[in-house]
């Protein structure tokens, strides 16, 4: 059985904050533990000394104690709602795109980015490090997640922590647990086992964790196994502050607590957004609590005790010098990180990139003249500049659907040795197929917008932009479709265009990075980190929950009754392994990716303790990068479906190889039983792959009882 690493304590930091908390009035350590959201809703006004975001609480001047800011979320530095008229911040690409790049020093150097505009704008705590698996394709918020595989996730969510925390910022990790949709997200249990939970979902938060160290977990709005998750003790008390001895604070998502006593035992040690409850939880009837009995006095200064060494952890106790920013260099980051994440999904007897003697181009696609599309909701960053169209109402806020400054068109023009460069929004299809007959190449921006507090309707494009790229591919056979989407969407023209690019929503430095790549500038690397399907009925529940049916946001009138969703019909084996597993061939797999040059893998060997070498040679005429995956599988009754077990970004130039040595992630290699971990007697396959459906170059290794 394999130990699960705790996370460390520092004891000078836990005196230090318990010493703090000694001298702390009991007036002061409930400040501490619930608060209004710090963005006033209709006919509330901002909490004084708030600089206006998701939450703030006083400080404590006389203990040399600042106030807590904190701000949204793992893509920037948010400003929902406008609450600090005119300020903006940087826009990184959706958390599909970093998953996307496999890469985990982007991570960290885009969690540092954040880090560093949130401290200097006087934030401490950034409501980052989404973690959830995506086991719901057409989820609204998977755009904020960065993959459906625990490895991936874990280790980029983790990476991307620690860069927040690098600067001096806290971060949290969420949203614990089995998060996986929007509709009815205060009304649905995630049910599944223990070891399927163990082996994916919380698996991923364990890696998170164990790499970044987050001052904070946020629990989600949903029930799991029939206990809301901010009040579920098993998982707060016995998995994270027992088995994992995680020392940090366990904040409610805003408007997610239920109740005192028992929030309070469980392990809940802040209730979030409390004005969007249906009680103060955490104000007098906690206090009412304490004095009856019911909850003992050291679970409150266990509480206050977890959030300064948090904070102090991280040094957000300590004087900060402000600083510009420096937002070229910012964005500059956030287009590199946006290269490395867009993915080549086609590109026919070589479209692209687009070659010299395409001397009139058309650019199709809403928008596209003015900038790149963002994922609505609390992690929407809108730099100045910003389009912001009408989107949802979410908690009685407007939540616009916002294009990000930076013109897809302007970057084309730009990038691009083309003497003409036409646009239209593609609103008129007729005169949109007339245009593309004359031109050299078409370049479709089609887009899918997902929110925060609304799923999906299918996989399908939005309006009738299936319609118009079929018009307007049989019109001109150079058609190139870039994707901006919130998760994998269907291609029923994938067959009849030259090339496809999936951009995501590829942030500030969104155009230039698609130009980047559509041109040659950018050799592409980037790889699905979620799977494509060929159709709704290969997921694992086809049907959607009518949102009419059920209620969506805190603070909102209940409708209907608890949703249980059987997650346990998949089990551990989300997404791609979910395909292994049935025998269903997807139109894309997890891993997928195309470059503008070839790599080979050969030489496999398996060596001890875990590590699996490979030799990897660019076979191509330039440089570039592809990602060595991992995976693998046991056979027999207590086998399991391919899992990808390791990973590595590799660089080389044109004709260079290299030997990769990976390490493989022990807990991938094992079941969870009898409490823990178990890698058993059996046959192990192991292979190298470009995508989760290569299975070329591979090896058996059978591993004897102890």
């Amino acid at each position: 059985m394999s130990e699960v690493p705790a996370t460390p304590v520092d004891r000078s930091t836990d005196d230090r904050a318990r010493t703090l908390v000694a001298q702390m009035t009991e007036d002061e350590k409930f400040a501490w533990l619930s608060g209004p959201m710090a963005i006033p809703l209709a006919g509330e006004d901002k909490p004084e000394g708030a600089l206006g975001s998701a939450a703030f609480y006083p400080g404590i001047e006389r203990l040399g104690i600042p106030a807590m800011q904190q701000s949204d979320a793992s893509l920037g530095v948010g400003n929902l709602g406008n609450v600090r008229p005119g300020d903006h911040a940087t826009a990184l690409p959706s958390s599909l795109l970093l998953g996307a790049t496999f890469n985990p020093s982007l991570a960290f150097e885009s969690g540092a980015l954040v880090g560093r505009e949130a401290r200097q704008k006087g934030f401490n705590v950034q409501l980052a490090g989404g973690a959830n698996l995506v086991r719901e394709p057409r989820g609204g918020r998977n755009f904020e997640y960065i993959s459906e595989d625990p490895l991936l996730t874990g280790v980029l969510a983790g990476q991307s922590v620690a860069g927040i925390q690098s600067e001096k910022v806290v971060s949290t990790v969420k949203h614990f647990v089995a998060n996986a949709q929007e509709t009815g997200r205060v009304m649905v249990s995630s049910n599944l086992s223990e070891a399927a939970l163990r082996e994916s979902d919380l698996l991923a938060f364990q890696l998170a964790i164990e790499i970044g160290r987050p001052g904070a977990v946020m629990p989600g709005y949903n029930l799991i196994n029939g206990d809301y998750a901010s009040e579920n003790a098993f998982l707060l008390n016995t998995v994270l502050k027992g088995e994992w001895e995680y020392p940090g604070w366990v904040m409610s998502d805003w408007g997610a607590t239920h109740s005192s006593v028992k929030a309070a035992l469980a392990g809940l040690d802040v209730q979030s957004g409390a004005n969007l409850d249906d009680a103060h939880h955490f104000g007098a009837a906690l206090r009412q609590a304490v004095k009856a009995g019911e909850v003992p006095q050291s679970r409150i200064d266990d509480m206050v005790t977890r959030i300064l060494r948090s904070l102090i952890e991280v040094g957000a106790l300590d004087p900060v010098s402000a600083l510009p920013i420096d937002y070229s260099q910012h964005r500059l980051i956030a287009q590199r990180q946006a290269e490395e994440g867009i993915v080549l999904l086609k590109n026919a007897q070589g479209t692209l990139p687009l070659a010299q003697r395409a001397k009139r181009l058309l650019v199709i696609g809403a928008h596209a003249d003015h900038g790149v599309l963002c994922g609505g909701g609390s992690s929407c960053v809108p730099p100045i500049g910003s389009l912001s169209l009408p989107g949802i109402d979410m908690m009685g806020m407007q939540v616009a659907k916002v294009y990000q400054p930076s013109s897809l068109v302007q970057a084309i023009k730009e990038e691009s040795a083309a003497q003409q460069v036409d646009f239209l929004d593609g609103t008129d299809v007729t005169l949109a197929v007339a245009q593309a007959a004359i031109a050299d190449a078409v370049i479709v921006f089609a887009q899918e917008w997902r929110s925060e507090a609304l799923d999906a309707k299918g996989l399908g494009l939005d309006g009738n932009q299936d319609a118009l790229i079929e018009a307007v591919a049989a019109a001109n056979r150079n058609t190139i479709v870039v994707l901006q989407t919130g998760g994998p969407v269907l291609l029923p023209w994938l067959d009849n265009v030259a090339a496809v690019l999936a951009a995501w929503y590829p942030g500030s430095g969104g155009a230039p990075a698609v130009a980047g790549v559509l041109f040659g500038r950018v050799n592409p690397s980037g790889r699905l980190p979620i799977t494509f399907p060929a159709s709704e009925s290969q997921l694992p529940r086809p049907e959607q929950i009518d949102p009419a049916t059920t209620t969506s946001n805190p603070g909102m009138p209940r409708k209907g009754e608890i949703i249980p969703i059987n997650y346990d019909i998949e089990g551990s084996d989300v997404g791609y392994r979910w395909y292994a597993r049935q025998r269903l061939k997807p139109l894309l797999p997890f891993g997928f990716g195309l470059s503008y040059s070839t790599f080979e893998f050969s030489d496999l060997r398996v060596n001890e303790p875990g590590k699996v070498s490979v030799r990897v040679n660019n076979t191509g005429p330039r440089a570039g990068a592809t990602t060595l995956q991992l995976y693998i599988a046991k056979t027999g009754e207590d086998g399991f479906a391919k899992r990808l077990a390791g990973f590595e970004k590799v660089f080389l130039a044109a004709g260079e190889q290299a030997d990769v040595e990976v390490q493989l992630e022990p807990r991938i290699l094992a079941r969870f039983e009898e409490g823990g971990f178990v890698i058993g007697p059996g046959n192990y396959r192991v292979w190298a792959a470009d995508d989760a459906e290569d299975e070329r170059l591979g090896v058996t290794v059978t591993l004897h009882a102890p």
